[in-house]
């Protein structure tokens, strides 16, 4: 990115987290709207697994956004240590990519979730303090977002912006599955 464009911006840190639907979907719009300003989006994924494809994947790649899916599915489908390496990779691509200082929007896509796992160790692998020390030490001009349930306190605590998504109502309680183009 040109010097000029990045300037003396302080990149800032923003949330999303809370039980209800929207999170991820917050920050694809924000995606959108940088990458219609000219800046370059990075976004990882922590969760959600390369087997599969995803409808916000396929958009973003035609504008040139970098989107990696970095996990392997949710927790309940795989055994904890493919999960811990799984998080593990993820981790270094995400310290790598945001430290190189080519975006101006780094997405961290559920990274809460998995910071707040609880079935199984993950701090050895994801160490909370690294995550922290990222957020202070990201190259200066670099807006991070961080989606997902369970936001720690520290985290909460470091950012400049914080939504707070709650569920009202959501059509799976009335036994509607998935819905492709709405889900994924």
């Amino acid at each position: 990115m040109p010097e000029q464009r990045k300037g003396n911006r302080r990149g800032l840190t923003l949330v999303y987290t809370g039980e209800g639907k929207g999170k991820t979907t917050a920050a694809l719009g924000l995606a959108l709207r940088a990458v219609g300003r000219g800046q370059r989006v990075g976004i990882w994924q922590f969760i959600k697994s390369p087997q599969r494809t995803y409808g916000e994947q396929l958009a973003l790649q035609k504008l040139g956004v970098e989107i990696c899916q970095l996990g392997i599915g949710f927790t309940w489908t795989k055994t904890p240590e493919e999960h811990r390496d799984a998080l593990a990779r993820a981790w270094r691509v995400v310290k790598e990519r945001v430290m190189s200082g080519e975006y101006d929007v780094a997405i961290l896509d559920e990274i809460n979730n998995a910071l707040s796992i609880t079935s199984f160790p993950v701090d050895d692998v994801l160490p909370r303090g690294e995550v922290l020390a990222l957020i202070k030490q990201r190259p200066t001009h670099t807006h991070l977002v961080l989606t997902g349930r369970n936001a720690l306190p520290e985290v909460v605590e470091q950012a400049d912006l914080v939504s707070r998504i709650d569920a009202v109502k959501h059509y799976y309680q009335a036994g509607v599955p998935a819905v492709k183009g709405i889900e994924f």
